[in-house]
């Protein structure tokens, strides 16, 4: 996300969380949470201060709130915010390339539903390896794919859990596939449905 709808989105989190009831404080304060979980970072000190006013009542924890996401606009402002290098955003086009090529085939008559599989399970791993390259992590002694990037990815609480699931699941659909279990990956909705989730979740995750 570019710095300045980035900015927008934390100021719109901002006016919820000073405007947010009883009802609707727990809410915000997630909201917040998850923003500044993907966006500052998992470890951010932005992150912790948000999440410790989770024990406030809504009249302090609401404004407070607002002002460790004024503090996270200020620090974006001042051009503190970790861009996206040259290297990673040539590797995400790439990879983004490969999944816009997986949704013509989907798309082509007469193309098994296995095709796109493979060709989206194998650009979810070459996008989880560059991430976790970009990241400075090491997968150590585990043998290169889906599984050891995921469980690194995991460690660094760089992904939620339901991230790992999903990701174990697409990767059991392109195995299937690679594997020649043509019963397994013969619905194309099915496939469809990897496509759209692992486009989610690079868009989610591309800063």
């Amino acid at each position: 996300m570019e710095s300045v709808e980035l900015i927008k989105q934390a100021k719109r989190i901002m006016a919820v969380l000073q405007t947010a009831g009883d009802n609707g404080y727990k809410g915000a304060n997630a909201q917040a949470c998850e923003f500044l979980r993907v966006y500052a970072g998992p470890k951010s000190s932005f992150l912790e201060k948000m999440r410790g006013i989770e024990r406030y009542p809504p009249s302090r924890g609401g404004p407070v709130g607002a002002q460790i996401m004024q503090s996270y606009v200020d620090y974006v402002e001042a051009g503190l915010a970790q861009e996206i290098t040259p290297e990673r955003k040539a590797q995400l086009d790439i990879v983004s390339d490969f999944l816009d090529q997986a949704n013509v085939l989907l798309e082509t008559k007469g193309v098994h539903p296995a095709g796109p599989a493979v060709l989206v399970g194998a650009t979810l791993e070459e996008f989880l390896r560059t991430w976790v390259e970009s990241a400075g992590l090491s997968i150590g002694n585990r043998k290169p794919g889906l599984e050891s990037y995921t469980a690194v990815l995991r460690d660094a609480e760089l992904i939620t859990k339901q991230d790992a699931k999903d990701i174990t699941s697409w990767g059991g659909l392109r195995n299937h596939a690679a594997h020649g279990e043509w019963s397994e990956v013969s619905d194309k909705q099915r496939v469809a449905l990897m496509l759209e989730g692992v486009n989610l979740f690079m868009r989610k995750y591309v800063r």
